[in-house]
């Protein structure tokens, strides 16, 4: 069963909800880190990471986005991570509530950290990945684009990428795909690994079995 750990962010924040699992395998492979999509909670992208080829050899940890609400007219609470207001505070609040979480997590110096996002948390599964504190591994990116500005900063070092899309996915278009998978190459370093699997907007079996193949692959 996982963990629900209620976390401090900073003083000027209110508290965030996190869902941690401990690697079950008996040599820990690190940490694997998600964020769940518009309108969705940690439970959701927990039970997807759980789904991962090999994930029982990391140490999974699923936050919740700051901003919660009712889905719909129902009792269920669900999330988002930032809206157009405010935006470049809500990303620096973003930023240092996914530091503060992380510190509740147990780890070595030398942890590998991978972050994976699905869908609008794929944006805060590359922030936290190239601006955050800790190092990251990779970043797992499933239905969603790279953040524009830090293609702009060509002074940003980018980790090992898995970028995914369904070929009927209506929100993260194949053009739009395209430019990010071009703009990480033309980088430098290792490509982007990339796939277009046959889905919509969703994280499925395929997104599942690439990801665990990244993760084989992925090294600091």
């Amino acid at each position: 069963m996982p963990n629900d750990i209620d976390t401090h962010a900073i003083p000027t924040l209110t508290h965030g909800r996190m869902l941690v699992r401990p690697a079950r395998a008996a040599a820990a492979r690190g940490l694997l880190v998600g964020f769940h999509g518009y309108m969705e909670s940690a439970a959701i992208q927990l039970e997807r990471l759980e789904g991962i080829p090999g994930a029982s050899a990391w140490t999974l940890a699923s936050i919740q986005g700051l901003h919660r609400f009712y889905r719909g007219r129902s009792e269920e609470v669900v999330a988002s991570w930032m809206t157009r207001e405010d935006r470049d505070l809500a990303i620096a609040d973003n930023l240092a509530y996914v530091a503060a979480a992380l510190d509740e997590v147990p780890r070595g110096r030398f942890t590998r950290i991978v972050y994976a996002g699905f869908s609008q948390g794929v944006a805060m599964a590359f922030r936290a990945g190239v601006l955050g504190r800790d190092r990251a591994s990779g970043v797992i990116a499933i239905g969603g684009d790279v953040p524009p500005e830090l293609l702009a900063d060509r002074s940003l070092r980018f980790p090992s990428v898995l970028l995914v899309r369904g070929e009927r996915d209506g929100w993260f278009m194949q053009s739009k795909f395209d430019a990010d998978v071009a703009a990480l190459t033309a980088r430098g370093g290792a490509p982007p690994r990339s796939l277009v699997y046959d889905g919509a907007h969703e994280w499925n079996a395929a997104v599942a079995s690439a990801a665990g193949e990244f993760l084989v692959a992925c090294r600091v």
